[in-house]
């Protein structure tokens, strides 16, 4: 083998190398941030596991606290299995029943979330983050303490109920309120941006 072929062969062994390290780059790039997902996706199963079980005794959706009739799933969320209930956090201090619809009668109703976030965006005619809303709804309502994914949950069924519009700003998802036209005709959304 000459000393030039030798070169040659080193020179593609070193571009191949290189190409395959940087595929390999990718690859974990893309496999960290679906496992960030995946991480997300099971801190929501598990605060709905949650939720299912501090509501287990509730049949009726209306007797539900308020916040939670208008996130999407919890007022149908199915019976939780014993080793579900082994799983999660300490057991329910109060029972459910009598004591809690006798407390709800004595406490004012707070608005529901999907209210809050709708009225928040109302102020606005530029399109606003999730977790911008969210801040601000922590500052005006300090009572309130809604995690970001019940906030953006709570945003994305007002998208479905067609009272907000979503767009989408490179990597950025952002809300705004759907004001209805001059006249009762249809609906306009309220300042610029290009909708999905």
């Amino acid at each position: 083998m000459t000393s030039q072929s030798a070169d040659t062969l080193r020179s593609r062994y070193a571009v191949q190398a290189a190409s395959d390290l940087e595929e390999n780059r990718r690859l974990q790039q893309e496999l960290t941030e679906r496992l960030k997902v995946l991480q997300q996706q099971e801190a929501l199963l598990e605060d709905i596991l949650s939720l299912a079980e501090r509501y287990e005794g509730f049949a009726d959706p209306s007797r539900l606290p308020e916040q939670l009739q208008d996130e999407p799933g919890v007022a149908q969320a199915k019976p939780v299995s014993r080793a579900a209930s082994r799983r999660s956090s300490p057991a329910r201090t109060a029972p459910v029943g009598r004591g809690v619809k006798a407390g709800a009668k004595g406490k004012s109703r707070q608005p529901l979330l999907g209210d809050l976030l709708a009225e928040l965006l109302g102020q606005y005619e530029e399109p606003r983050r999730a977790k911008d809303l969210r801040d601000e709804l922590l500052e005006k309502h300090p009572d309130r303490n809604p995690t970001p994914q019940v906030v953006r949950n709570t945003l994305e069924s007002l998208v479905a109920k067609g009272r907000i519009r979503r767009h989408k700003r490179q990597r950025s998802v952002l809300y705004t309120l759907v004001q209805p036209a001059p006249g009762g005709t249809g609906e306009v959304r309220a300042g610029e941006g290009r909708t999905t």
